[in-house]
C-alpha cells in the first residue's frame, strides 16, 4: 500500500481498519475504526480533505477525490463518507457528502456538492450529478440518477448486514496478515 503524506497532511487510519497493500491513500485523509479500502482503489485528499467513518467499506477501483477552495467556493468540496457504508467496486465520489448506512452501487459516480442522506441505495452504474440531494430511505438509479422508489424494510435491514460482512472479510485478512 502507498500512504503518502502531502503538504504536512499525514494520512491517518484506525489501528482496525484494513488499506490492502495495492490501494492509494495521499494526504489530509481519515479512515475510521473496522473500515477498509480495497486492491487499486484511490483515496487522495490532496486539495481538500476526506474523511470516512467507521465499519465503511472503499471496493476495488474505487476512486476518492476533492475539489480545491478558491475565490468562488472558499471551502471547495471535501469528501465526506459516513459510517457503515459499502462503496461498490470501481465508484467515483468527488467532493460529496454520504450519510450513514448507504449503499453506493458499482461503477456509479457522485459528484461535487452531492448530498445523500442516511439509509439510501444508489443502484450500480447511477451518475449523481452536482448539487443533488438524495433523501433517505429510497433507491436512486440512473444517468442522471432519479427517486426510483421507496427501500423496503429489508433493503434497509441489508445496508447494516452488507457492512458488517465487510468488516468481517477485513478481519480475515486482517488475521492473514499476522501469520
Amino acid at each position: 500500500m502507498s500512504i503518502r503524506p502531502l503538504k504536512h497532511a499525514q494520512p491517518r487510519i484506525d489501528s482496525t481498519a484494513f488499506a490492502d497493500a495495492e490501494c492509494i491513500i495521499i494526504g489530509d485523509v481519515h479512515i475510521g475504526a473496522d473500515s477498509s479500502v480495497w486492491p487499486y482503489s484511490v483515496v487522495r485528499g490532496d486539495v481538500n480533505h476526506i474523511r470516512i467513518g467507521h465499519s465503511t467499506s472503499i471496493q476495488d477501483g474505487s476512486i476518492l477525490h476533492v475539489t480545491h477552495k478558491s475565490t468562488h467556493n472558499p471551502n471547495g468540496y471535501p469528501l465526506i463518507i459516513g459510517d457503515q457504508v459499502t462503496v461498490g467496486h470501481r465508484a467515483i465520489l468527488h467532493g460529496c457528502t454520504i450519510g450513514n448506512r448507504v449503499l453506493v452501487g458499482m461503477g456509479s459516480t457522485i459528484m461535487d456538492n452531492v448530498t445523500v442522506d442516511d439509509d439510501v441505495m444508489i443502484a450500480a452504474n447511477s451518475l449523481v450529478t452536482p448539487g443533488k440531494h438524495l433523501v433517505s430511505g429510497f433507491l436512486y438509479a440512473g444517468s442522471p440518477a432519479r427517486q426510483k422508489r421507496p427501500l423496503t424494510n429489508d433493503e434497509i435491514s441489508s445496508l447494516t448486514y452488507m457492512a458488517n460482512n465487510y468488516v468481517n472479510l477485513k478481519n480475515q485478512y486482517l488475521a492473514q496478515e499476522q501469520i
